[in-house]
């Protein structure tokens, strides 16, 4: 499914895989204000990932239009690849990931902690 799918605003509350993701690992965790927290900030990185990702996703679509039109001017090669914007989401995308991955590890420590200790 492409990204701009997944994170498109208009899905139901049941159709909204972040969500439905979220609300998942949620019944995961312990019922702590920490846990919850940490879930609501997972779904915004999830959803700012998401977001910043159809962003790269329509600049190389911008680019394939561009290199697909009739005039290849250098001027229009030039400004096809020279989008500011699309390095600032690569490098907010990075944060997100960098973000994410600190979340899921905590999560894993809280599920972690919540388990049933095994007997051996």
């Amino acid at each position: 499914m492409p990204p701009l799918a997944l994170a498109a605003p208009v899905l139901s509350r049941q159709a909204d895989p972040v969500r439905v993701a979220t609300e998942r690992l949620a019944r995961a965790l312990p019922a702590r204000t920490d846990a919850a927290v940490l879930v609501d900030l997972l779904e915004d990185d999830l959803r700012e990932g998401l977001d910043a990702l159809g962003d790269v996703e329509a600049h190389f679509h911008d680019v394939l239009v561009t290199l697909r039109g009739a005039a290849l001017s250098p001027v229009n090669l030039i400004n096809a690849g020279d989008d500011l914007r699309v390095l600032e989401r690569l490098d907010e995308l990075h944060d997100v990931v960098v973000q994410i991955r600190k979340r899921l590890a905590q999560a894993a420590a809280m599920a972690h902690q919540s388990a049933p200790s095994r007997v051996r």
